[in-house]
């Protein structure tokens, strides 16, 4: 009890994060109407706290600002305090991320906004220490000249508040459909993307280094379509110098959220859902297309990771995993050279520290060293006069030992609500990668969670966003559809159960009776019945996620191509339109937008097969090992009646009901193949036709 009565409103939520700020001495509410309404009676200004659980710099204004007696009490008499999970609500998120960056030029976590009572920004940051330090005003000091502009100066508020809204409304409306984005779009994308390359590292820009992985799946279809090599070199590179940084989990497999260093040494440690995701697409996309073991080694271990530690047990996989653990960030993952020594033994642990470049003088805080791989196995084992295939032995013995250990210490914390955008990201990578290296284990969770959003996540046929603790709540937004429709195509192309591609369409129709903007085209991001909302967004832009529009598109192309539904098609077309110049203009801000344009104007393949499910086996090998991503993919012999088959595959009408003979189509711009019955035949048609 006596906790309870010490605790704040936030202790009730699901979110883990907000719950994290349940005894901070701030007063502080979750977003909902009895805050907003206090604000109004009150005329107060909020103060919007905005970020989410695995966040580093989150953790730390909380310690030293949000549990600080005295800047609470401040909070508490001059303001209305709103804490919001930004995973949770994305919606409000990017709203008022918006309007920091348009403050400030830049944003990030926590952002800290404040808000006229009827809910319109007038200023805002993101970090604030609690005095004034490294060129940042103190919170102390802002929360008093903000709270004395608010009180007198109430003119200076409305003109800064009616400034805002104007620049976010702009933000909203600056798209005009166009006419189709030409051929040279993707041309013009690697041209930028190859001005903004670190020809050193790998990756784009200088430091903090985002992994960037829908801009090299944009650079490897560009190789593809083009056979320029130096759009694969770029990929590549920034590939395996991913792999063997830091910022790669080298015991435990699974990526970190960013390396704060150009060479990818020193991560953010936190672990996120959807960078894992995407960077198995791209792992996987670069293994097809040059068939080298490491790339299908990391999506393994990615993908083994998430098995292992962010799979809950009836389905569905956890958001996030902290940077921090015992109050310091990266502990868990850290190592001095007596720990290595004390598990493997001295010969051993110098083998293993000289490879992963563990040494006395370390290579982060306080001695301790971030395992990473600065030279080839091969070539340190010659150096080093030992034998290759036990200086490899030696490796994975003292990985396996190591990691061991490791799962002994203290973990970090681990967000495990269950986000639909991003299961559906994950559903995709588990699909895929069950397609390109035949692990049943990947096909079998990617169904789970797929069930267990269908099961736990949908209310009157609409999605739900969030689960936590068996409560699912708050309304889906237009990418949990497109990541979720995504994730559903692919676990159709992966398994050919006609169910999937049966929720699939319907839920399509959902996102475009809730979405679709009938004047301009393209996906609103939230229902018109949001109505805590200052402005209902479009958003264009590819950043740490995919963009709903441009997920949406690919999604709409795919089901087009599969169930012979042109206006679908005709949609997609639209939100190409939309964006056109977008494209042209920035295309490392719209590479997964760039993919959906480059499926479209490719023409995919649409290839069918007939026959069992053990004839089609061989087909669907050699299938997979190319990278052929503009493609749709269907079969028939999994179950079911041919008649509903050819109802919701028209492709399949006249291939299907003739008994098991095995065939094989490749069908593109409405003319169809001969059929073939022999492997060699499919990969001519297949080159044929490259």
């Amino acid at each position: 009890m006596t906790d309870e009565k010490r605790a704040n409103r936030l202790l009730k939520e699901t979110s883990p994060y907000l719950r994290q700020h349940a005894y901070n001495p701030v007063d502080w509410y979750p977003w909902g109407e009895e805050a907003l309404e206090r604000a109004r009676r009150e005329n107060k200004p909020i103060l919007l706290s905005v970020g989410y659980s695995a966040c580093h710099w989150c953790h730390v204004m909380e310690h030293e600002s949000f549990e600080n007696e005295a800047i609470a009490s401040r909070m508490n008499e001059q303001f209305v305090n709103i804490k919001v999970d930004r995973e949770e609500r994305p919606d409000l998120d990017e709203i008022y991320m918006a309007a920091v960056q348009a403050i400030s030029g830049s944003g990030g976590w926590p952002m800290t906004m404040f808000l006229t009572p009827d809910l319109r920004p007038f200023y805002g940051g993101t970090y604030y220490p609690p005095e004034d330090r490294h060129g940042r005003p103190g919170f102390a000091r802002v929360l008093d000249a903000v709270a004395a502009r608010f009180r007198d100066q109430p003119e200076k508020i409305e003109e800064a508040a009616t400034q805002l809204l104007q620049a976010l409304q702009q933000n909203t409306d600056f798209l005009q459909p166009g006419a189709d984005p030409g051929q040279d779009i993707v041309e013009e994308a690697f041209n930028q993307l190859q001005q903004n390359f670190d020809s050193t590292y790998g990756g784009f820009g200088s430091a903090p280094k985002f992994p960037n992985s829908m801009s090299l799946g944009l650079l490897l279809r560009h190789y593809r379509r083009s056979g320029n090599k130096a759009a694969l070199d770029m990929v590549e590179l920034s590939l395996e110098k991913m792999a063997h940084g830091g910022m790669y989990d080298q015991l435990g497999g699974g990526f970190h959220r960013y390396s704060v260093d150009e060479h990818w040494l020193v991560p953010h440690f936190e672990k996120m859902l959807y960078d894992n995701a995407l960077l198995t697409w791209v792992y996987l996309e670069a293994y097809q297309a040059t068939e080298k073991p490491l790339y299908s080694r990391v999506a393994r271990q990615v993908l083994d990771y998430v098995l292992r530690e962010m799979t809950q047990p009836e389905g569905g996989f956890y958001a996030t995993q902290d940077a921090d653990s015992e109050g310091e960030e990266g502990k868990f993952f850290v190592w001095l050279p007596e720990e290595v020594e004390e598990i493997l033994g001295e010969e051993d642990a110098r083998l293993f520290a000289r490879y992963y470049g563990v040494t006395p003088e370390g290579n982060f805080e306080h001695g301790q060293s971030i395992l990473h791989v600065q030279e080839e196995s091969a070539v340190l084992a010659s150096l080093l006069k030992v034998d290759e295939e036990a200086f490899a032995g030696v490796l994975e013995e003292g990985r396996r030992r190591l990691l061991e250990v490791r799962q002994r210490r203290v973990a970090p914390g681990r967000d495990d609500k269950i986000l639909v955008a991003w299961n559906g990201m994950m559903i995709s990578a588990m699909a895929r990668a069950y397609q390109v290296l035949g692990a049943e284990a990947y096909l079998t969770a990617a169904t789970s969670a797929a069930d267990f959003i269908l099961t736990h996540m949908v209310q009157q046929g609409r999605l739900l966003h969030s689960y936590k603790d068996g409560q699912a709540h708050l309304l889906g937004y237009q990418d949990d559809y497109a990541c979720f429709i995504n994730g559903l195509i692919d676990l159709y192309e992966a398994s050919f159960e006609l169910r999937w591609l049966s929720v699939a369409t319907e839920l399509n129709q959902t996102m475009l009776d809730l979405y679709w903007d009938e004047g301009k085209g393209g996906f609103f991001y939230t229902e018109a019945t949001a109505e805590d909302l200052i402005v209902r967004t479009k958003n264009p832009f590819d950043n740490a996620v995919p963009s709903g529009n441009s997920i949406g598109a690919l999604v709409l192309l795919r089901l087009a191509a599969l169930t012979g539904n042109m206006d679908l098609r005709e949609k997609a077309v639209e939100i190409l339109q939309l964006f056109g110049n977008l494209m042209q203009r920035s295309a490392s801000s719209c590479a997964q937008m760039i993919c959906a344009l480059d499926f479209y104007q490719e023409s995919p393949y649409e290839i069918a097969l007939t026959g069992t499910a053990g004839q089609q086996d061989d087909f669907l090998q050699v299938l997979h090992r190319r990278f052929l991503p503009n493609k749709v993919v269907m079969a028939s012999g999994r179950g079911g009646r041919a008649e509903d088959l050819i109802a919701q595959l028209p492709l399949m009408e006249g291939k299907v009901g003739t008994g098991d003979d095995m065939r094989a189509y490749v069908c593109r711009d409405f003319v169809c193949s001969q059929p073939v019955s022999e492997v060699e035949d499919f990969l001519g048609l297949l080159d044929g036709q490259n």
